[in-house]
């Protein structure tokens, strides 16, 4: 009888346990939550200073918890602005690094047009003395333009140097012949026969064809060159800034904000529930797979612009051009001016009074060697030169490295502590979204179709927004307009000529960067006949030059010369249309 009694008193003590509730207030309390919260700032009136039950949250699980509902709301505004904060620190290096490059690569070419110009001052000026002087202005303006098409307009760049030729042959002539009397009506029948379209007179021989393309290429390589890297600048520099649908904000939530609700704040997230809150949140908003090809469309062009396309050696060739051109037209005076002669007629010859009267504007011994460059002159060089392929090597490096950068992205977020376990800790508890235990809900990857299976972050938040294929969209521009500066071609002028068009590796003249060769003979070009800007026909000596059946406003074909307009519109609609 008294053992009965003992074990129905043992039965009694031991009793049924507490259920999951009172299991819940025994073992956790809002405490450290408490502490937390405190710490950012959140007022202690709005915590209760124990568990109370969860029947009013939206997000959490509706069981016991140190949160009200203020709370939970402003902790879901918190945890979105953590997330976002964290996405834009993980990739501010890659911003830096392209604007880095940017500024780097446009000092250089900046440089390298100053020093181009600077070099032809020096070798014109001792070479060719008052003649030179007299004519600065000529060259300046050249450079001028040149400056403009870089840094403001992509239009004006096959004019400046037409036009920089024509005023070159106005000023020249007269000094060949210095007993006539030349009108502004003869000069400009001068430089319209010069331009026309036979190139029956080439009164400086190959050099202005030579100098176009050489100038043209290197020109447009390196302006689309600078031009892609300002996109990829402002591209991910936007793309970071992660705009969260509904369904993200509520899954970050549920990852990082959750857990103080509980009050086991100390009790780090899963591994495997981070990564598919960052992958549903982070894998339509990348730039993945436009980002690939954009790279490479950088590389490409850099290795042109320091190979067969160099704007070093184009810049070098500035003022060798010229003077080779002027040598031709000295050493060819005769024939030129026969043929001058022969088509405009013949000039008035200066009274003998005039011609006797005020001094040359240049010495006897300049103008017998006009514009007559020695043999042993030396060639303008430039030091940005020597850090150019440098520059690329670097980028080259740099450009590797960060190839995988929005594929890696979900796991440089989930690498930081806020946001998930550490690897070494993974066999350990943590935070499953609903309480301690182990993540066991599948691990889902970052393509879009894999999305579709995510169960924390439903199938719309994977989806691109407009302004993530926005974005897409202006990568992809940037990198067709640099696959077509590779081949030679300025996708944002409509005013195409057939001498900048070639293969892969661009049509060149032997003689600009291999010597000893034949230079290669120039294909027709469609004719540009100048008139004179007035409506009477006579007058001054200037000349607008306009093409025949192409205009600056619409093309007359849709090839690979497309207008961006077009180009863009195409890309659109992949992007628009149908996944």
């Amino acid at each position: 009888m008294f053992a009965l009694r003992t074990l129905l008193l043992l039965l009694l003590c031991l009793g049924p346990g507490p259920g999951p509730g009172s299991e819940a207030k025994v073992t956790r309390s809002c405490t450290e939550t408490r502490q937390i919260l405190g710490a950012r700032g959140y007022s202690l009136s709005l915590l209760p200073p124990a568990l109370i039950s969860g029947e009013h949250l939206r997000i959490c699980p509706q069981e016991y918890t140190c949160c009200s509902s203020e709370i939970e709301e402003r902790l879901t505004w918190d945890t979105e602005t953590t997330f976002r904060g964290l996405v834009e620190e993980s990739g501010s290096f890659l911003v830096h690094m392209l604007a880095a490059r940017h500024r780097k690569f446009d000092e250089v070419f900046r440089e390298m047009l100053s020093s181009a110009e600077h070099s032809l001052a020096l070798l014109f000026h001792r070479s060719y003395g008052r003649l030179y002087s007299q004519h600065t202005p000529l060259f300046s303006s050249l450079f001028s333009r040149l400056r403009d098409y870089y840094e403001k307009s992509g239009e004006g760049l096959d004019d400046a140097l037409v036009d920089f030729w024509a005023q070159l042959l106005e000023k020249m002539f007269p000094l060949l012949h210095p007993q006539y009397i030349f009108s502004p009506d003869y000069l400009f029948c001068l430089t319209r026969l010069a331009s026309s379209a036979d190139d029956s007179l080439k009164p400086f021989g190959d050099s202005p064809r030579r100098l176009r393309l050489q100038i043209t290429r290197a020109m447009v390589a390196a302006r689309a060159f600078i031009q892609g890297l300002e996109t990829g600048r402002d591209v991910v520099s936007e793309a970071l800034k992660v705009p969260m649908s509904q369904g993200c904000k509520r899954a970050v939530m549920r990852l990082t904000g959750c857990p103080l609700c509980r009050g086991v704040a100390s009790l780090p997230p899963c591994r495997g529930f981070c990564f598919n809150v960052a992958h549903g949140c982070l894998s339509s908003q990348g730039l993945d797979p436009d980002w690939g090809a954009y790279l490479d469309g950088l590389l490409f062009l850099a290795e042109k612009i320091q190979g067969p396309f160099s704007f070093e050696v184009a810049a070098q060739s500035i003022g060798v051009k010229i003077s080779e051109g002027l040598i031709y037209l000295q050493e060819n005076s005769v024939a030129v001016s026969t043929q001058v002669f022969q088509e405009c007629g013949g000039p008035p010859k200066a009274p003998a009074r005039a011609r006797r009267a005020p001094a040359p504007p240049a010495s006897p011994e300049e103008v017998g060697r006009l514009w007559t460059v020695g043999a042993d002159e030396e060639r303008p060089t430039m030091a940005a030169g020597s850090s150019l392929p440098r520059l690329v090597w670097e980028l080259r490096e740099r450009l590797d490295r960060v190839r995988g950068f929005w594929a890696g992205l979900p796991l440089t977020v989930c690498g930081d502590p806020r946001m998930a376990a550490d690897i070494t800790q993974e066999a350990a508890p943590c935070w499953t979204g609903t309480g301690r235990g182990r993540y066991l809900l599948p691990v889902v990857g970052g393509s879009l179709t894999e999305q579709l299976n995510n169960p924390e972050v439903g199938g719309e938040a994977s989806n691109p927004d407009l302004q993530t294929r926005t974005r897409r969209l202006h990568l992809r521009a940037a990198t067709i307009r640099m696959r077509a500066a590779a081949l030679g071609r300025d996708l944002e002028l409509e005013d195409w000529d057939e001498d900048a068009s070639g293969s892969g590796e661009g049509q060149h003249y032997a003689d600009d960067w291999m010597a000893g060769a034949a230079a290669v003979p120039p294909p027709a070009r469609p004719p540009r006949p100048p008139r004179r800007d007035g409506a009477g026909g006579k007058g001054g000596g200037v000349i607008i030059r306009h093409n025949q059946g192409r205009s600056r406003t619409g093309g007359t074909s849709v090839g690979f010369h497309t207008q961006p307009i077009l180009i863009l519109s195409l890309s659109a609609l992949a992007l628009l249309g149908p996944r």
